[in-house]
């Protein structure tokens, strides 16, 4: 089909545009740019569900260049909300038939006419076919090039890209004018509630032509006051004086009473970057405005900007890091009948997940599939997820990826699984060690650089140096076994069918014979992340570092409680993966940090349920670069290790702290049902302490009664910390509610050990960890010793 040319209509529609209109394009640099053009006239577009599902769509770009409205013939039954989706939400577009939809469609549809977007949190991709290759290009580069933009954006262009998006929501009549009633209509729009005098003033006060409309100058003063910040106003006023200009020495003193070691060509070089007023630059001095900028930006920020690069040192044995783990990784929802795609592995792999899950079955046609075995979860093929692998292994992190294989295939499909794994990663492939430690210390996260890891069962004969096998199924759910310091043994809940089976390891070290059920082709794979059943710590400590073992969250929290200090030990020097209970049929999560404090590295979530567990273990692996990797306290690296997380004031990494916080202020919150235009949030803040159990805690604000835009409360939050480079402080938002629980608004989670002293800002995420643009806390941190007769 051919595309009609567009170039006139280009021209006619730019002409069409307002100044508001093209205030935020012109922000985002991209007025000139055709891709984006294109966009804002809109596309006649296919939308795939399946081969039968196909129905036109109309995309267009909206004026504020961050919005895409999905035209339906529903319109009736569905929110506004539900037609748009924000490019800020978009992880990435892929090209051609990537997804299994489109992949189906192959050869009956152009693949250059085709592209997915994939989005960042549950929303499903929104899988399109465009009328030609062209169209499809506009599209694909336009998205792409707008991610960009976005990315580069600083907050207060966000806090003006957010504002000037509601102004045209509310501009009812479109006439690039406000009305009274559009400025009240905006207020609400902005979740805050405002008394008819309060409007009518704020209204007068910037009605300067008196014609009862605001019109340009006029509208920008009404935002300039609507955003006006009184409490920084006061901090600025009290860091510069009479004069309300801050030189480059009063910086930074200001700078230092925040707790940084500053020079005074640091503040000098601050000034240059955020000082918006040429003039005061010249003369090394910073206004108002530039220092909200200043505390806007990363520099602002709570979390310490050093620790987002990769600065740990990354040379230690795998066994030293907490990796990044993603449970039952092939599901978009719950494990009973939920979805699966390989769109879940490309989400957890864009987020920094270093250990990903193939549940592996009999396939038809000779192909093992993945899903959740003996469930309604629909099925995909393996084949099809290692190609995933392949293409997005190390797009987010450099470091080492494990493929936890949990093979309930019979011999055949096995081989064909080898033969996938071998032909399809390559060279990524780990198929033998770097054998620069020995069998005692596996290798570093560096040394194994841009490699792919099996984690699975192996034949004993396939590894000499090894003295001992697996007793259980390859199911990575039922390795935990029993014995000395493992408490007493239970019946395996989890236990599946048709599972691989070897021979039981024999007590006395003989060496045990190997069924026929596991193909060698498939065992040669396993290199460094043997899967074992557990015999108890004393048996585990004879064998090479290679062997690793899993556990139910049950079981662990077992070992945590009766032999705590042994855990430790065992995972100073060999891997241990947590996983969720088999009750949890809806994919709930149990919590990381108990886990952690016993030093186990893997611990396994379901990425794909929003909730505290994975606000914590994004916050867990914010810092070192986001790499999937943390390098564990000196405390848990140790194979003589004296701590204990059930009794941390006894041994090593008791460091006591007092953690201050003052929660002074919240900017834009968003509207929890932006189609109820009187619901206004009612805010709170909680802050939380998670650690060990003698450090867990949680203290609120009282709530504000409906204010989501400028909330203040000045409410001061105390926290003892006695074990701090373990503890992850979380602040949480939340909708206070007199008859029922409160609704969550937005969060942030971060180590403790990256916590930035003085005053901070915070930006907020939603539930899914994506960031809720312009929404943010701002408050003042203190963190004091605390002695050990006062903790005690």
């Amino acid at each position: 089909m051919m595309q009609p040319d567009r170039s006139k209509a280009l021209e006619v529609d730019a002409t069409k545009r307002s100044p508001r209109d093209l205030r935020a394009l012109r922000k985002l640099g991209v007025t000139e740019d055709d891709d984006v053009r294109f966009m804002l006239l809109g596309s006649s577009l296919w939308k795939i569900r399946s081969p039968r599902w196909q129905k036109r769509r109309e995309l267009r770009l909206q004026e504020d260049g961050m919005t895409v409205w999905c035209e339906t013939h529903k319109r009736a039954k569905r929110a506004p909300s539900q037609q748009t989706f924000s490019v800020m939400d978009v992880q990435c577009v892929l090209e051609g038939c990537q997804s299994e939809v489109l992949r189906g469609l192959c050869g009956s549809i152009p693949e250059a006419h085709c592209f997915t977007v994939v989005f960042r949190g549950p929303r499903r991709g929104l899988d399109l076919a465009c009328s030609s290759e062209a169209e499809a290009r506009h599209w694909i580069r336009g998205l792409r090039r707008l991610q960009e933009r976005a990315q580069t954006m600083s907050q207060r262009d966000k806090l003006e890209h957010w504002i000037y998006g509601y102004l045209r929501r509310a501009d009812a009549d479109k006439d690039n004018t406000m009305s009274f009633k559009e400025v009240k209509s905006l207020l609400r729009m902005i979740n805050i509630e405002v008394t008819e005098l309060y409007a009518r003033q704020l209204f007068k006060q910037c009605d300067r032509s008196g014609n009862d409309r605001l019109e340009n100058s006029e509208i920008e003063e009404f935002c300039r006051r609507l955003t006006r910040r009184p409490e920084l106003e006061a901090l600025f006023c009290r860091c510069s004086g009479e004069d309300c200009v801050l030189s480059d020495e009063e910086l930074l003193e200001f700078l230092r009473e925040q707790g940084e070691e500053a020079t005074l060509s640091q503040a000098r070089e601050i000034i240059q970057e955020y000082e918006l007023n040429d003039t005061a630059k010249q003369q090394r001095l910073m206004m108002l405005d530039g220092f909200l900028m200043y505390l806007l930006s990363k520099e602002g920020d709570v979390f310490n900007p050093a620790h987002a690069t990769v600065y740990q040192d990354m040379s230690q044995p795998l066994s030293h890091y907490f990796i990044s783990s993603s449970h039952n990784t092939y599901l978009l929802q719950d494990q009973l009948g939920g979805p699966s795609s390989t769109e879940a592995y490309l989400r957890a792999l864009s987020r920094g997940c270093r250990c990903v899950e193939l549940d592996c079955w009999e396939g038809p046609n000779g192909e093992p599939i993945v899903y959740h075995g003996h469930t309604l979860t629909s099925r995909i093929l393996f084949r099809e997820v290692i190609e995933v692998v392949r293409d997005y292994a190390f797009k987010a992190s450099p470091y080492p990826l494990i493929l936890s294989l949990e093979n309930h295939c019979g011999r055949e499909q096995q081989v064909v699984m080898a033969r996938h794994l071998r032909s399809i990663l390559g060279e990524t492939l780990l198929t033998k060690s770097p054998g620069s430690k020995g069998t005692r210390s596996l290798p570093s996260p560096e040394e194994l650089k841009g490699r792919i890891l099996i984690k699975g069962k192996k034949l004993s004969g396939s590894d000499s140096s090894s003295s001992s096998s697996d007793s259980s199924s390859s199911s990575s759910e039922e390795e935990e076994g029993s014995g000395e310091g493992g408490g007493t043994r239970t019946k395996n809940k989890n236990k599946k069918k048709d599972s691989v089976k070897v021979s039981p390891v024999p007590v006395n070290g003989s060496k045990p014979r190997c069924s026929s059920s596991l193909a060698p082709e498939l065992s040669d794979l396993v290199v460094l992340c043997r899967s074992v059943r557990f015999h108890g710590f004393d048996h585990a400590s004879q064998q090479p570092a290679n062997e690793m073992s899993s556990f139910s969250e049950g079981k662990a929290r077992r070992l945590i409680r009766d032999s705590g200090n042994s855990f430790v030990r065992h995972n100073a020097l060999q891997l241990s993966r947590i996983y969720p209970s088999g009750l949890r049929a809806h994919s709930s999560n149990y919590s990381p940090q108990e886990m952690w404090s016993a030093g186990c590295q893997i611990v396994a979530l379901n990425f794909q349920t929003p909730g505290e567990a994975m606000a914590l273990n994004q916050g867990r692996f914010l810092q070192n670069g986001r790499c999937g990797y943390t390098l564990k306290p000196a405390f848990l690296r140790s194979a003589d290790s004296t701590f204990d997380p059930e009794h941390p004031a006894r041994g090593q990494g008791y460091q006591a702290k007092t953690l201050t916080v003052t929660v002074i202020s919240a900017q834009q919150l968003p509207k929890l049902n932006p189609e109820r235009p009187n619901s206004i949030v009612d805010p709170l803040v909680r802050v939380e302490l998670h650690g060990v159990p003698a450090d867990n805690a949680r203290a609120e604000t009282p709530h504000i009664n409906n204010n989501g835009f400028n909330p203040r409360w000045n409410h001061t939050l105390v926290f003892d910390v006695g074990v701090p480079e373990l503890a992850l402080v979380r602040f949480v938002v939340e909708d206070h509610d007199t008859t029922s629980s409160n609704d969550f608004v937005g969060q942030f989670t971060l180590p403790f050990t990256s916590l930035r002293q003085g005053y901070r800002h915070i930006h907020l995420l939603s539930a899914d960890g994506v960031p809720i643009s312009p929404a943010s806390l701002f408050v003042h941190i203190k963190v004091s010793e605390l002695s050990r007769s006062q903790s005690v």
